[in-house]
C-alpha cells in the first residue's frame, strides 16, 4: 500500500505529568518516522478541562498530531499509547478524504460563483423600471 493517507491523532495526557509532554511527543513521532511516516504537524493545545472524570483526573493535557503515512505507523502508535501509563485517552481518525471533498465543495462553488452575474445591477435596473412602469412614466 504506497498511497500516503493523512491522519489526526489526540491524546490526553495525565496532568500531573506536565514536564512528560514534550518527551511523550517526541518518542510518538520517533515511533512514526520509525515505521516510515511523516508527522506534518505537533501541536500542544495545552491543559484543559474534561467533559468527565478520567482515572480519578479532571483535566489534561491535550496534544495534536498530523501524521501522514500508511496505517502501519498508526497500528504501531496506538499500541504504545495503549500500554503508556501517561496516555488518558486518544483518538485517531483519517482526514484525506474529508480534505478532498471539501476541496471539491469549495472549487464548485467558485466556479458557481463566477458564472453567476453581478449582484445589483440588473436588480436595481429591473426595480427601477418596475416603479417607472407603476408610475405611469
Amino acid at each position: 500500500m504506497e498511497n500516503k493517507r493523512q491522519y489526526e491523532v489526540v491524546f490526553i495526557v495525565d496532568p500531573t505529568a506536565d514536564d512528560e509532554v514534550s518527551k511523550l511527543t517526541e518518542s510518538f513521532t520517533q515511533i512514526i518516522t520509525d515505521q516510515g511516516g511523516t508527522v506534518t504537524k505537533a501541536e500542544t493545545m495545552g491543559k484543559r478541562q474534561l467533559a468527565y472524570e478520567i482515572l480519578h483526573h479532571k483535566d489534561g493535557t491535550f496534544v495534536l498530531l498530523e501524521i501522514e503515512g500508511s496505517g502501519r505507523e498508526i497500528a504501531e502508535l496506538e499500541r504504545r499509547m495503549r500500554v503508556n501509563d501517561r496516555v488518558l485517552r486518544y483518538i485517531t481518525v483519517r482526514v484525506d478524504e474529508d480534505r478532498r471533498r471539501a476541496e471539491k465543495l469549495k472549487e464548485r462553488r467558485a466556479r458557481k460563483a463566477a458564472n453567476r452575474p453581478a449582484r445589483g445591477t440588473q436588480a436595481r435596473r429591473g426595480a427601477a423600471m418596475d416603479f417607472a412602469e407603476a408610475a405611469g412614466e
